[in-house]
């Protein structure tokens, strides 16, 4: 089963919000998912956004690959720092 983290939208019409869910591959990105790890908000100044570090590093380690767009929220959080540094 491949695994990837990625955004699944909710709320209204022109202001939605999102969710980082955990999910399988085969599933559309508004299906079913594993697991939810986090929100994020864009229509807010600033963006605001919340990850659980701790599953979010779970995940990445068991090998789930995160969308473009995650991955530059988990880079904005200091997560995927956090998980390059534990490869090495």
């Amino acid at each position: 089963m491949a695994v990837k983290i990625r955004l699944k939208r909710m709320g209204k019409k022109r202001s939605a919000s999102y969710r980082l869910v955990v999910s399988d591959s085969r599933n559309a990105p508004i299906g079913q998912f594993v697991e939810q790890l986090g929100y994020y908000d864009p229509t807010t100044e600033p963006e605001t956004y919340k990850i659980d570090e701790e599953k979010a590093l779970k995940w990445l380690n068991n090998g789930a690959k995160p969308s473009n767009t995650v991955k530059s929220l988990l880079k904005k959080s200091g997560i995927y720092q956090k998980f390059l540094n534990q490869e090495k």
